[in-house]
């Protein structure tokens, strides 16, 4: 279901942009980012927490300790950001830090619901300010805000604008996907029935269902199928993800990225129902269903299909804040079927990114609640400034480390940069 990673990212880039209330042509080409660039300061967002998850916001310059690979920083300067306003500064160097916020909105989902509006409509009402950028990537367009909009229009009705786009949207855009789940599910069901009307030697309930080994062999081909195209549907792609990563490292000021992704399950018919057909259907001239079934079992195997220490660093040097928003739903049930959630791929890769920015993760079945929980991390943060003591330009990544001099706290930074 990632068609994001291989569809929309690559609109966001490169494409037209549809502007929501806009006008058209948010990115170009011309923005491809340049990588040799002089650091001077090394900005690092930090979200400091107590043991009840409060943000701390007493935090002195004298407070806080940088490292990098290991080797303690002069700290330059230490700001307070409450929002996108300044509320205290510590400065050994008079700096200039940039507040104004991005938002970008990604609906990685194949079904809109209720539950999303909502979501939407605390965020448009509660969060958005009149100086704050908004893109919305859908799956299957993306939309920015225009900043004159929120303040000449209800709020309500740019929520109401955006919750019908995503709605048209989703229902377009992971329309495939839907369809090959569906057909999917059905084949599961049919090839199950089939096998346990002949093992029970009745006639079939349904005169449609196949007990022949031709045609047994036509369904298991066509489930084969079918678990191949959601492979390619839901695949995540390296190197639109690396593209994204380095578009976000062009964006001035702070970036916040929300991800909410649908969890997704993929029918499976029980290993102990393949080993029944296999020996329940006996092909006398030498075709054997066996081969079938070793390969399906193949596909169910899954393995992280990117390099997740690459996209960690990629994001983390984007200087951004990834927030997974992963939002369950309760499985079906279908007999000799395992629903099972194969996200496996997926989580573990953006899970990281997000530990990776500085960002936050979690799951429920209310989107409401996942937006309150990472807003309430992202919207509070110290930025610190420091010149690193090695001089930059081998290009390589350099790790930073932040601690504060208090105990029971927990810290949450990005994981470092490229020292290009």
């Amino acid at each position: 279901m990632i068609t994001f990673w291989r569809k929309s990212c690559l609109r966001l880039l490169w494409g037209g942009v549809i502007i929501l209330l806009i006008s058209p042509g948010l990115f170009s080409r011309q923005q491809t980012l340049v990588e040799t660039s002089l650091v001077v300061n090394v900005e690092v967002p930090v979200r400091v927490f107590d043991s009840q998850g409060h943000f701390v916001d007493n935090l002195t310059i004298d407070d806080f300790e940088v490292y990098e690979d290991g080797v303690c920083q002069k700290i330059d300067a230490v700001y307070l950001i409450k929002k996108n306003l300044i509320r205290r500064k510590e400065e050994k160097k008079k700096l200039k830090p940039e507040t104004k916020r991005t938002f970008f909105l990604i609906f990685e989902i194949s079904e809109y619901t209720p539950r999303i509006g909502r979501a939407i409509d605390e965020f448009i009402e509660r969060v958005l300010l009149s100086e704050d950028q908004l893109i919305v990537v859908t799956p299957q367009k993306t939309y920015r805000l225009k900043e004159i909009s929120v303040k000449v229009k209800k709020r309500k009705e740019i929520a109401n604008e955006l919750k019908a786009r995503l709605r048209r949207d989703a229902n377009m855009g992971a329309a495939d996907y839907r369809s090959a789940l569906r057909d999917l599910q059905n084949l599961a069901a049919k090839i199950t029935s089939a096998l346990a009307t002949d093992n029970q030697q009745a006639g079939p309930a349904d005169s449609n269902i196949p007990l022949n080994l031709g045609d047994m062999e036509v369904l298991i081909n066509q489930y084969m199928s079918y678990l191949q195209k959601l492979e390619v549907l839901r695949r995540v792609d390296e190197l639109r993800l690396m593209d994204f990563a380095r578009y976000l490292k062009t964006v001035e000021g702070q970036k916040y990225v929300f991800l909410l992704y649908q969890r997704e399950f993929i029918p499976q018919i029980e290993e102990k129902v393949w080993i029944q057909a296999a020996s329940l259907y006996q092909n006398e001239e030498g075709i054997d269903l066996r081969h079938f079934i070793a390969d399906i079992m193949e596909l169910y195997k899954r393995d992280v299909s990117v390099d997740v220490e690459k996209i960690k660093r990629a994001f983390a040097d984007a200087s951004t804040s990834i927030h997974f928003l992963y939002l369950t739903e309760p499985k079906k049930h279908i007999p000799g079927v395992t629903f099972v959630e194969r996200t496996g791929d997926i989580f573990a890769p953006f899970v990281e990114m997000a530990r990776a920015s500085g960002g936050f993760y979690d799951s429920s079945y209310n989107p409401q609640f996942l937006f309150r929980k990472a807003l309430q991390a992202a919207e509070n943060y110290y930025l610190l400034y420091y010149t690193p003591k090695t001089p930059i330009g081998e290009g390589k990544f350099r790790h930073i480390k932040v601690k504060v001099k208090r105990t029971g706290v927990r810290i949450i930074h990005r994981l470092g940069y490229y020292a290009y």
